[in-house]
């Protein structure tokens, strides 16, 4: 007896911190994974080489991008200011603040260019759902409507 392989739907999370494409989960977003070639780092496939989603819906669709990357620059400076206090911890008697808003600074700026793909990433999942259906064709409108009686009268 052969056992059927039953489609797993890829993880939410992994297909966005991996840029791949939100209708499949498998399609890559940019034409290079690399997110430090800084000479092509945010150059996108125009479609999805795996099911075929226009990765730019519309012009200037990405500028949306910035409030995403917004963001994420707030919640990681959050989570190193917590970590910071918590294993250095902050006083008026020296200069430690000064200290993490420049290692912050230069962790924020490493981390750009990764950044701005993963909201890019986030940004086309708001608009485009997953679709496990995504390799079966789409059906003809003449094909979904109801059929003409073989015999008209008349």
């Amino acid at each position: 007896m052969c056992a059927e392989k039953k489609a797993v739907k890829p993880n939410f999370f992994w297909s966005l911190f991996n840029q791949k494409c939100p209708k499949c989960r498998t399609g890559d977003m940019f034409q290079t994974k690399k997110a430090y070639d800084l000479r092509r780092f945010m150059k996108m496939n125009e479609l999805c080489p795996v099911c075929g989603q226009r990765m730019e819906i519309e012009i200037g669709f990405y500028y949306g991008t910035s409030y995403i990357s917004y963001g994420l620059t707030v919640a990681l400076s959050a989570a190193t200011f917590v970590a910071w206090w918590l294993t250095i911890g902050f006083s008026l008697d020296d200069h430690r603040l000064f200290y993490w808003i420049g290692i912050n600074g230069i962790f924020l700026l490493l981390l750009q260019p990764w950044l701005m793909r993963l909201s890019r990433a986030v940004w086309l999942s708001f608009f485009v759902p997953y679709d496990m259906n995504w390799a079966q064709p789409e059906l003809p409108a003449s094909e979904l409507a109801q059929p003409e009686p073989l015999n008209p009268t008349g």
